[in-house]
C-alpha cells in the first residue's frame, strides 16, 4: 500500500481511502513517489485528495464526476479549508491526469458554462477543434486573445454581439499591439479574425468585422539577429558549477544550444530512448512533428554522460533532463529559457535578448563567418524554408560592404 509509505496510523489509512477515490488513493500515492516529492509536500497531496473523496460522497458523486469544472468547484468550496500557496491546484490536475491515463475521468467539462464569456469561449473553442480542426497548441494561442476581448468590451455582463462595432476592433488591437512581440501579434489579429467570422457564421453579427482587423507590421528581415561573440559563449560554459547537479545538467543543456542549435522545445522533448551511443547520433523531435538525426559530438556527449551518471535523479519519466525540484519530470519550454537567463546573468554577459534562440543565432553567425554557406547553415538548422536562413546575409558585414556601391559625397 503506498500510502503507508506516507502515513503508519491504521486510523489515518482507513480515513484516507473513504469515499469514491479510497480506491485511487494508493495509485496517487505511488506517482508522488515516483515523482520524488518531499514527505510533507506529498503528505499535503494525499490528504487534499482524500477531502475531494468525502467532498465527493457528501454530494453523492462518483469518480467519472470529475472533470475540471468539478474540481473548480470544490477548489471554490473548500477555500476556506485549503491552504494557499500549497499547490491544491497542481495537485489536483496530476489526480486528473491520472483518472484520464485510465479512461476513468474526462478533461472535457461535463456539463455548459453558466458565465456568458465562458459559454463564447467555448463555442469558439468547440469551432476550431471540431470544424476547422485545429490543434490544441493552436487553440491555446488563439483563446487567451478572445477572453481578453470579450472581457474588456462585455466584462460580466450578457454579451449581445450585435453591440460589437469596427472601433472595439480596432482599438484593441492599437491597446494592445505594444504588449506583445512583432511575432506574437500575428497570432492574436488570426485570433480575433477567426472569431469574427465564426461569429458572423453563426448569425451573431451581420457586418463583416473580420475584414476590420488591422494588421501588426512585422517586416522580415528587419532586424539583424542577436548573437554571442565565441568568447562569451564560452564564457557563459565556463561559468557552469559541474561539481553541483543542476550545473551538470544546465552545461549539458547550454552544450546542445550552443554547438548544435537546437530549439528550446527540441531539448525538452529529448528522451533516454533518442540516444544511440553506439553509433554516436541522436534522433531529435522538431518542429511540426518533424524528426532527425543529428551527430553526437564527444564534448557534447560527454557532457550528457556525466549528467545521466552523476546527475539525473532516479524518475518513472524518460525524458533525458529532469526538473531539479518535484515533481521528477521532463522541463518544460521556459525552463530553458530561464535557465539561458540565469547562465548569462553568472557569467555576466549581457545581452538584449536572453532566451533559447540566442545561442542557435550565435551559432548559424559563427558559421557564417568561418566560411560555411547559408545552405548548410540551414541544413544544421533545419530550417524548412531557405528564406528562413536568408536573415543571417545580413550578418556578413565585411561581403555586404564589398557589394554596397561607393558613396559619392565620401573618401574624405
Amino acid at each position: 500500500m503506498s500510502t503507508s509509505t506516507f502515513f503508519e496510523s491504521p486510523k489515518t489509512l482507513r480515513r484516507l481511502h473513504r469515499g469514491p477515490l479510497g480506491a485511487h488513493i494508493d495509485g496517487y500515492a505511488a506517482r508522488l513517489l515516483e515523482q520524488g516529492f518531499s514527505l510533507g509536500r506529498a503528505r499535503d497531496k494525499i490528504r487534499l485528495v482524500a477531502d475531494l473523496s468525502s467532498w465527493l460522497q457528501r454530494r453523492r458523486l462518483g469518480v467519472n464526476a470529475i472533470d475540471p469544472q468539478t474540481l473548480n468547484r470544490y477548489l471554490k468550496d473548500r477555500k476556506s479549508y485549503i491552504y494557499p500557496g500549497r499547490g491544491a491546484s497542481s495537485a489536483l490536475q496530476e489526480l486528473l491526469h491520472m483518472l484520464c491515463e485510465k479512461k476513468i475521468a474526462s478533461q472535457e467539462r461535463s456539463s455548459e458554462a453558466t458565465d456568458p464569456c465562458e459559454r463564447a469561449e467555448q463555442d469558439f473553442e468547440r469551432y476550431l477543434s471540431q470544424e476547422r480542426g485545429l490543434s490544441d497548441a493552436t487553440l491555446a494561442n488563439y483563446l487567451p486573445f478572445v477572453h481578453q476581448l470579450l472581457l474588456e468590451r462585455f466584462g460580466n455582463r450578457l454579451i449581445d454581439f450585435a453591440k460589437l462595432r469596427a472601433t472595439d476592433i480596432t482599438g484593441f488591437v492599437q491597446r494592445h499591439a505594444h504588449d506583445h512581440s512583432p511575432g506574437r501579434s500575428g497570432p492574436m489579429v488570426a485570433a480575433l479574425r477567426a472569431f469574427l467570422r465564426h461569429l458572423r457564421h453563426r448569425g451573431e453579427i451581420t457586418t463583416d468585422l473580420a475584414a476590420c482587423v488591422p494588421t501588426v507590421a512585422n517586416w522580415s528581415h528587419a532586424t539583424l539577429p542577436k548573437f554571442l561573440k565565441p568568447v562569451q559563449v564560452n564564457q557563459v560554459l565556463k561559468h557552469c558549477d559541474r561539481r553541483r547537479v543542476k550545473g551538470r545538467r544546465d552545461y549539458a543543456i547550454l552544450l546542445l544550444l550552443a554547438r548544435l542549435g537546437l530549439r528550446a522545445g527540441e531539448v525538452v522533448a529529448l528522451t533516454l530512448d533518442d540516444i544511440d551511443w553506439q553509433e554516436g547520433n541522436f534522433k531529435l523531435h522538431g518542429k511540426g512533428g518533424r524528426e532527425a538525426k543529428l551527430p553526437l559530438s564527444v564534448e557534447v556527449g560527454e557532457a550528457i554522460a556525466d549528467y545521466l551518471q552523476n546527475g539525473r535523479p532516479h524518475c518513472a519519466s524518460r525524458r533525458l533532463f529532469i526538473r531539479q525540484r518535484a515533481p521528477r519530470v521532463g522541463m518544460a519550454n521556459t525552463a530553458i529559457s530561464k535557465l539561458v537567463m540565469c547562465a548569462l546573468a553568472r557569467a555576466g554577459v549581457d545581452s538584449p535578448r536572453k532566451g533559447a534562440h540566442l545561442f542557435r543565432h550565435s551559432l548559424a553567425t559563427q558559421m557564417l563567418r568561418h566560411g560555411a554557406s547559408l545552405t548548410e547553415i540551414g541544413e544544421l538548422l533545419r530550417h524548412q524554408h531557405p528564406n528562413t536562413t536568408m536573415i543571417y546575409a545580413k550578418v556578413d558585414l565585411l561581403a555586404l560592404r564589398r557589394l554596397a556601391p561607393a558613396w559619392l559625397g565620401g573618401g574624405r
